[in-house]
Order: C-alpha cells, then structure tokens, then sequence
C-alpha cells in the first residue's frame, strides 16, 4: 500500500509542478531528423521535394500520466521564394485523463543562398501560436493536502481553479543552417518572445537554444548508391546535438548505419549531471515512403518505474517538382 502511494504522490508531484508554473523544458523527439521542422526552422525544405511527416511518441507509459505527443509537418523548396516554405502542427497530452494538454501551430519560411560554390546557406524565420489548456477534474487531478499517509487520497483539497483555464499565446523562432556536400551544421533559438503560459502567476517560456552538426561518410570504394544486392552503398552519419533551455543541458551524441533501404542507429542523451537514456532506433525507406521506430532504455534513477519512450514515424516524400536551377539538398538522416 505504502509503494502505491509514494508512486501516486510521484505522479502528482509532476502534475502541481505543472501546474504551478515551475520552468520546464520542451517537448523531445528521439527521432530528431525524423521531425528536422521540429529540430530547427532552417531546415524546412531539406529534401528539396515536398516532404510529409507524421510522429507519434509514448513516453514512460509504466505511468497512468505517460505523456503523449503528436506530430504533423509539412516543408519543401519553392524556386519562386528562392527559398523554403514550411508548417508543423503539434498536440501533447499530459497528465492522468489529459489533464493538461498543449496545440501548437508553426508557420516558417527559410531563405536560401550560396556562400561559396559549394557551401550553402539557409536562415529561417518561424512565426507560431499555441493553446494551454488545463482540464480541471479533481476525479484525476490529486494535490499533497489529499494524502492520507494510511490510505492515500482521501482528504478533499483546497486547491483552486484558475480563472482561466486555456491560454492562446503568439511565439517566434528562427534557425540558420550551414552546408555542403556530406556535411551540415545549424543553430536554433526557440521561443525568442518568451509568451507566458502560466496559470496563476507569470509564467514565462525560457528560450530553448540548439547546436547541432553531423556529416555522411561514404564507405563504399565506388561512390554509387546500388549494389548486386539491390542495396545502397553503407554510409556512416555521426552526429550530435546540444540543447540548451533554463536550467536544462542536454548532449546528445549519435551515429547511424544508412544501407539503402534500411537505416539502423543508436544515440546517447546526457544531462549535465547525470545520464539520461539510450536511444536505439531502426528504419526503412522505399520509393517515396519511409516508417521507423526508437525505443529509449532509461538509464536515470527513473529506469525502473517508466518504461522508456516509444516513438514512431511515417514520412512520404512526393517528387521533386521541375525547377530553373538545380538545387541542393541536405544531405542528412531521415531518422
């Protein structure tokens, strides 16, 4: 009985910090370049074609309160703009029976230029609105002043509704990316206007930074992309992305296996003070469509009681439309 209710007061201390405006971090995908609108606004029209993405991710499901999250993007390369054009749409849902949940639509463009002949630049601007919405339901929601140290929650609370209970908020973003043949590296700063989204007090978004950078590396002696086996030539992608946002430090370091049509990798997240999780992940891609799947293995002092993450992509990559100039794409993972 004790167990169970130190694992009920766990899940409610994460609703009240919820709910009280402590800061907090952003949503993390594992399949970071699976959802590139998400990682960094520059990044829109990266493949150039008009590119679909739909994510969905579980994390911790062990947990009545797991925290789910669903994706929807759309980017490609318009040769009008001289640019890329871009939108994502995103829902989360927290808390036992959604007690809090979050809509979030983005709208970007990205401006392409040369540096040199064979160096690339992308700088994007990212225009955003999202609803905070809190379903006041004490038959879900529990507060400390519940407990009962014998029988749980059985006390009635004197916690009180706020006056509103949905909060609209507008949001900027902006991203620049740096690339060329088989390399690319790009910065990001998220929530530059810093909207509030407190409940009972003044609430303010910490702006979240992003560095990340990685490369292709052909391991093929011929640099063709079949093989006799109806296979791409290997090539290896490390990567690594660092992400700043309040008090939160994250390094995430990562290197994939892409032999066409499959793609395999594993990832690393660290904190700054303690490690966070593995992250292994595998994927296919067939003419325009690709599907792939990660599981992150916890291995924080939360190993034990959450069941990791799930996470799972669609993607469908239409044809290239017909263009005065040949453009570049990025060439980077698709997971």
């Amino acid at each position: 009985m004790k167990k169970r209710v130190r694992r009920i007061v766990a899940i409610a201390a994460l609703v009240i910090i919820s709910l009280q405006g402590v800061k907090a971090q952003d949503i993390g995908f594992s399949q970071f370049y699976a959802n590139p609108l998400y990682l960094n606004p520059a990044m829109a029209g990266s493949k150039i074609a008009p590119n679909f993405s739909l994510t969905y991710r579980c994390q911790w499901p062990a947990l009545t309160s797991a925290y789910q999250t669903a994706s929807l993007s759309y980017d490609q390369y318009i040769d009008k703009l001289h640019g890329s054009i871009g939108a994502i749409f995103l829902y989360d849902r927290q808390g036992d029976h959604g007690a809090l949940n979050t809509f979030y639509g983005g709208f970007m463009y990205a401006f392409r230029f040369n540096l040199t002949r064979e160096v690339f630049m992308n700088i994007a601007l990212q225009a955003s609105v999202f609803n905070v919405h809190l379903n006041w339901d004490l038959n879900y929601l529990h507060f400390p002043d519940q407990i009962d140290p014998s029988q749980g929650f059985v006390n009635q609370t004197s916690a009180q509704p706020p006056e509103n209970n949905s909060k609209w908020n507008a949001d900027f973003s902006a991203g620049v990316m740096v690339y060329g043949t088989g390399w690319y590296a790009g910065a990001a700063g998220s929530h530059l206007s810093r909207p509030d989204q407190g409940f009972y007090s003044v609430d303010r978004i910490p702006i979240k930074v992003t560095v990340h950078g990685g490369g292709m590396i052909n391991l093929a002696k011929e640099k063709r992309r079949t093989s006799t086996l109806g296979l791409g030539t290997p090539i290896i992608s490390p990567n690594f992305i660092y992400q700043y946002q309040g008090t939160f430090h994250y390094f995430n370091y990562g290197v994939y296996l892409d032999w066409e049509p499959f793609l395999v990798g594993v990832w690393y997240r660290n904190g700054v003070e303690n490690s966070d999780a593995f992250i292994f992940l595998a994927g296919i891609q067939w003419d325009h469509y690709k599907v792939g799947y990660s599981y992150d293995v916890t291995v924080s002092k939360l190993a034990n009681n959450t069941h990791g993450a799930h996470e799972v992509t669609l993607g469908v990559l239409l044809p290239v439309p017909q263009q005065k100039q040949k453009v570049r794409a990025i060439r980077c993972p698709s997971f």
